[in-house]
């Protein structure tokens, strides 16, 4: 199923897409829930991002491909011996057509196409043999990363953690194999980014596992799981979309700023 969060009627209601409509769900979305049988055309909705997270967790360096631009976490260029993950505020999460906003000062800014986990339930101290039992389902996500900053600061809440640097969406997919899902990262309908979740050094499995050995991970949680090959640099005017196989495309326009914007997420 597809599960989109949208705002219509003045309120934000989770439904079910069926083609060109939305069919609302009654209940929680992470727990017993309905689909209702009533449908409310797609052009009528404003669709959000998936999920309002309580923690997102990112994967730095997680495909071979992405080996030589990890150096910044790395010794050398050898694959991390485990998975190697930062926190993202989720003050930094937009949705599908929300404008990313580059911070004055930021200077060269890339996209970075990931497949995002969505947690569906308490998640702590799993194997990795259990974990993807913990995964509601799957989600297109851009870790926005300012190179700069990334480089420079000692932390990376500003490099991967500024307002608007964390575009999920358009849906949430359940009933996908995390072991092979299609990436493409395209920015002004070329492509910049294309592998397959085969390729990642530790799996979507072996990431919760881990991670969850560490923190309790609860229900709408986010893990970004990588990001693949060179990652395009974006400029003012760019249109970024992240396209996961089975999810859809997630379209983000972006704009460099002066000052502070406020959007819905």
């Amino acid at each position: 199923m597809l599960y989109a969060r949208v705002w219509h009627g003045g309120r934000e209601l989770y439904g079910v897409l069926d083609g060109e409509a939305l069919r609302p769900i009654t209940g929680e979305i992470f727990g017993e829930h309905e689909v209702s049988g009533a449908a409310i055309p797609v052009a009528d909705v404003q669709i959000l991002a998936p999920v309002r997270p309580g923690k997102v967790l990112a994967a730095a360096v997680n495909y071979h491909s992405h080996l030589p631009s990890g150096r910044t976490v790395l010794k050398d260029d050898a694959p991390p011996a485990i998975p190697q993950l930062f926190l993202k505020p989720s003050s930094s999460i937009v949705g599908p057509g929300d404008t990313i906003l580059v911070p004055e000062g930021a200077r060269r800014v890339d996209a970075e196409g990931e497949v995002v986990a969505v947690i569906g339930r308490l998640c702590r101290n799993v194997a990795t043999s259990e974990a993807l039992e913990c995964v509601f389902g799957y989600t297109c996500g851009n870790d926005v990363s300012a190179r700069h900053w990334q480089r420079d600061d000692i932390q990376w809440w500003r490099a991967k953690g500024s307002d608007t640097f964390s575009p999920i969406g358009p849906v949430i997919a359940t009933g996908l194999d995390a072991t092979s899902l299609g990436l493409m990262t395209r920015v002004n309908g070329v492509e910049v980014q294309r592998t397959t979740t085969v390729a990642l050094i530790h799996g979507v499995a072996e990431l919760i596992s881990f991670a969850s050995q560490a923190m309790t991970l609860e229900a709408g949680d986010l893990v970004f799981t990588g990001t693949p090959g060179e990652t395009p640099t974006m400029n003012d005017g760019d249109v970024v979309e992240v396209e996961v196989e089975g999810v859809g495309v997630l379209s983000n326009p972006v704009r460099r700023q002066s000052d502070s914007g406020l959007r819905r997420t």
